[in-house]
């Protein structure tokens, strides 16, 4: 069985708790092949020898240019091993607070589309999320539902499970 791939991604909030999404195209592991795009939170890979903070830091900066240096909590952890998705995805999600700003990282649009296949960012608030009705999907899934948690709660004690 291969060896899971293994991300570090972040539920990134604005002042007016808006959660920044990547949009990701077809063929991106997060996006089914019978979809043609899935907004999910922006973070990518664990590379070699790093751990999920490090390429947490790496990725952000690489595709939003948000650099942080706090340790953000770890909020939400995400094991999706099923058909359309193999050799499987682990996501583990860490909560970054920031002002709002305009996406623009280290990485060009261009190389974005071709590498990532990212295909542009948009800041959401929960109601334009759980009113969507579009044919795109969300990351996770039932976005809304741990989102709404996080919003009302804040940051858990210890990493809540997610589906796929």
């Amino acid at each position: 069985m291969p060896t899971p791939r293994r991300s570090a991604r972040a539920i990134i909030l604005d002042e007016d708790d808006r959660i920044l999404l990547c949009r990701f195209v077809f063929p991106h592991p997060a996006v089914p092949e019978q979809t043609t795009a899935v907004w999910a939170a922006p973070g990518g890979g664990i590379e070699p020898g790093e751990d999920p903070l490090t390429a947490l830091r790496r990725e952000l900066r690489e595709e939003t240019g948000l650099a942080i240096s706090a340790d953000p909590p770890h909020v939400w952890h995400q094991e999706v091993v099923a058909a359309g998705h193999a050799p499987g995805i682990i996501n583990d999600y860490f909560l970054v607070r920031a002002t709002h700003f305009q996406p623009r990282g280290e990485f060009t649009d261009d190389h974005l589309a071709a590498q990532e296949n990212l295909a542009g960012f948009r800041w959401w608030h929960l109601s334009e999320i759980t009113g969507y009705t579009g044919s795109e999907l969300f990351s996770p899934r039932d976005l809304t539902t741990p989102l709404t948690a996080l919003l009302a709660t804040g940051p858990p004690g210890q990493p809540v499970q997610l589906g796929l």
